[in-house]
């Protein structure tokens, strides 16, 4: 059962959003929450899988409100899915550094919601299309790349698996692919995280563009078959 917390200031939309997830019968609202500050509170107290997180809210808002959960060791496997009217960039940027595991248009499909809680809660991160077209043109150009010695503390297999996994392969396809055992393969990446300083595979795809370890045609290749799944 994933249990499913909901945060918005608009009390017609939680309800809208309760009812849509407790129509799946694997999935369990555990709580809700008006702003971001009630948010972090009931991360801690409910410690849900996924939290569905708007952007604009009064006094705290979503954004700060997952950095505020993903930075605490209390909270940190609360997975955040920020839904907003608004398709701007710098929210994605801000949500993505925050600790967000995925990014949607409240215009989604009930049933594609209901399909990205299911994705974020398996540990994957999902984005809107058209936030995926944008990731890639950001971080295709050349001046987009900001730290290129970061990467130096991989070794030369942990960048290889990095590679992989920036260009949308699953742990089972990188098994498949490297002929190693899925504990083998889980093993590389939490190095890379810890080794890093990062919480999860979205922000490992961000690594990977700001370094150019990955080609931003590649990922736009897997991002038109996969929905944005990473």
């Amino acid at each position: 059962m994933i249990r499913v917390a909901i945060v918005d200031d608009e009390p017609v939309l939680r309800e809208s959003f309760r009812l849509l997830v407790s129509s799946d019968p694997e999935c369990t609202v555990v709580g809700e929450a008006a702003d971001g500050a009630a948010a972090v509170r009931l991360a801690k107290s409910r410690r849900p899988d996924v939290m569905l997180m708007d952007v604009r809210m009064p006094h705290t808002d979503g954004l700060e409100a997952t950095r505020l959960i993903t930075g605490d060791q209390a909270t940190t496997d609360v997975r955040i899915l920020i839904l907003t009217m608004f398709d701007l960039d710098p929210y994605v940027y801000s949500a993505l550094r925050a600790g967000a595991s995925g990014f949607l248009l409240k215009d989604i499909a009930p049933a594609d919601l209901l399909a990205a809680v299911h994705v974020v809660a398996g540990g994957h991160a999902l984005f809107a299309p058209s936030v995926t077209r944008r990731m890639i043109a950001r971080f295709s150009a050349p001046e987009a790349i900001s730290d290129t010695g970061r990467l130096d503390v991989l070794t030369n297999r942990e960048r290889e698996i990095l590679t992989l996994v920036a260009n949308g392969l699953s742990n089972t396809q990188i098994c498949d692919r490297e002929h190693i055992s899925m504990a083998t393969v889980k093993t590389h990446l939490n190095r890379i995280l810890a080794k890093l300083s990062l919480r999860d595979r979205a922000q490992l795809v961000i690594a990977a563009y700001e370094n150019g370890l990955v080609s931003a045609g590649a990922q736009a290749e897997v991002s038109r078959h996969r929905g944005g799944l990473l």
